[in-house]
């Protein structure tokens, strides 16, 4: 396990930066969009409003989420891989010195 540890933690790495850009699209477009009903509130006479603030905010709002989401998911993914594929300690020394002695 320890000698693919570099191909681990970049499927890991790729795997979280992706799936944290589609979330990170979705939820600041549906936060764009509950901004647009309210902020369109106040203009009830205007007929459409409602939709056409949503047509201008959806691509910032996706190409912003989505790549706030993709660093963050890649980073964050690239750190647990670490984690999980890192080697165990080695023994402590004190405890080599205290076989030594007994095996003397």
């Amino acid at each position: 396990m320890f000698k693919k540890r570099v191909l681990i933690c970049t499927f890991v790495a790729l795997t979280s930066g992706l799936s944290g850009a589609y979330l990170g699209g979705k939820i600041n477009l549906l936060a764009h969009q509950n901004q647009c009903n309210q902020n369109t509130k106040q203009y009830l006479l205007l007929p459409k409003i409602n939709q056409v603030c949503q047509v201008l905010v959806t691509p910032n709002a996706v190409w912003q989420g989505s790549t706030t989401g993709l660093w963050m998911g890649t980073i964050l993914g690239a750190f647990v891989g670490g984690l999980a594929t890192r080697h165990p300690p080695d023994e402590d020394i004190s405890s080599d010195a205290v076989k030594d002695k007994d095996q003397e």
